[in-house]
């Protein structure tokens, strides 16, 4: 018996680290989000193929900033890169063995990154050149996709001679992403620009990268703290929550210090804080009119070496059905559900407040929203105003604990109706009294 308790414990035990390991990578506010990357071969060479490698950033607010996407994989056989357009290889490789024409890499696992923008026309291709920037699919989809092409050798020249790359894995730009092994799914169609002509590629395999925030660090990377109109209490982050400052791993400045001055640009240094957060969500509940209610966000960035380009800001809140007006930033509600509209994007407007900069005087963005009431549901009781999840650029943020929210003062609203019992009470044992006289 003891035994069976034994093996039941293990057989839990293990099924608990797997579900806790799938689960990191799990967005319940994008379930279905990833980067979908395609490859087709559109036609053969003597010794192997050209293929268009297309990328596709299907996550809704979690965009991928400079320097960009770094994308690599493992060569089944002894393929090499005869040429590209559109991207390069970090390295060539060690292409000693060709005396003629050079490949452009010979390495077994090469390493590939997009283009700088402003490149000559020969080198580039359609969706290519933006340092590997990639805009989220919530706030851009056309500026969400990345494409090149490469000419690969001695890989095979037929559809069973030719054997997939392994081992994928992307970068956007750091860690985080875990990339699906390479799937043969059905050829690709191409239409022509009049619409008249359709084609179809060779070849086509997917490789799909799931984010898990877990892979990027053990700590969060930002965090939330709420203040009302209706009370003078700040709630501010909580402590430590992204790292405390005696930590061996976390290193800061405090902001009137000029050693920003002298550190190497490449360093990352946070201002010091009492939640080392390099990113700070605030939520202010401005105003509460007749019919609309306000609040005010304010994202601090605290990191003096890091602007954050392209930024995202999801909300999840029982009012944003409801958004009247977003004064600085734009808007868009992410319906999850067909019942359910709790969820919204904020981003900034092009080349105003798009980039977060790095920590000083303009290092925030801010904006105001106007909410509609719902009076079934509104209330400022409880905690009510305040919202049950933040995220930025992808990455959930630290909430303050419910018992700390400002609260309501303890007075009891004015009551019409239980005011004025005791008048009435009282004009009826005077009039009894009268009518007694009588």
């Amino acid at each position: 018996m003891e035994l069976d308790k034994l093996k039941f414990s293990i057989v839990l035990t293990i099924f608990s680290a797997m579900t806790v390991l799938y689960a990191v990578a799990y967005d319940p506010l994008d379930p279905h989000g990833s980067i979908n990357i395609k490859w087709d071969i559109l036609s053969w060479t003597p010794d192997g193929y050209v293929a268009v490698v297309l990328m596709n950033n299907f996550q809704m607010y979690r965009q991928i900033m400079s320097p960009g996407w770094t994308l690599g994989w493992t060569w089944a056989k002894k393929e090499v890169i005869w040429s590209m357009v559109g991207a390069q290889a970090t390295d060539q490789g060690d292409c000693s063995n060709f005396k003629g024409n050079i490949p452009h890499c010979c390495k077994r696992n090469p390493t590939v990154v997009d283009l700088l923008p402003g490149v000559p026309k020969t080198q580039q291709y359609s969706d290519c050149c933006k340092g590997g920037v990639l805009a989220s699919w919530g706030q851009e989809p056309t500026a969400a996709v990345s494409s090149f092409q490469l000419s690969v050798g001695l890989s095979g020249t037929s559809n069973t001679t030719v054997a997939l790359p392994q081992n994928f894995f992307l970068l956007g730009p750091g860690p985080g992403y875990t990339c699906s092994a390479a799937t043969i799914v059905s050829p690709s169609v191409f239409f022509s620009s009049d619409g008249q002509r359709k084609t179809q590629a060779m070849m086509s395999w997917t490789v799909t990268c799931s984010y898990s925030q877990i892979l990027v660090s053990k700590n969060p990377s930002c965090c939330v703290s709420l203040s009302s109109f209706y009370n003078s209490k700040i709630t501010p982050c909580p402590s430590c929550s992204c790292g405390c400052q005696n930590n061996e791993n976390t290193s800061c400045v405090m902001s009137n210090s000029r050693i920003s001055s002298v550190v190497k640009p490449s360093t990352s240094m946070l201002e010091c804080t009492s939640h080392m957060c390099p990113i700070r969500v605030h939520w202010h509940v401005k105003a509460n009119y007749k019919e609309y209610w306000r609040v005010k966000i304010t994202v601090t960035n605290f990191n003096y070496r890091k602007n954050f380009t392209l930024w995202t800001l999801v909300a999840q809140h029982p009012n944003l059905n409801n958004v009247t007006r977003v004064y600085s930033f734009l808007y868009k509600s992410l319906m999850l559900f067909n019942t359910l509209n709790d969820t919204a994007m904020f981003y900034g407007n092009k080349k105003y407040n798009d980039m977060l900069l790095e920590a000083g005087l303009n290092g925030n963005v801010q904006s105001e929203i106007l909410l509609g009431k719902d009076m079934s549901r509104f209330t400022l009781e409880h905690g009510w105003g305040f919202p049950s999840r933040i995220y930025f650029d992808g990455d959930e943020c630290v909430m303050p604990p419910p018992d700390s929210y400002p609260s309501l003062p303890n007075s009891a609203p004015f009551s019409p109706t239980a005011s004025s019992t005791p008048a009435i009470f009282l004009i009826l044992i005077l009039l009894a009294f009268r009518c007694s006289l009588f």
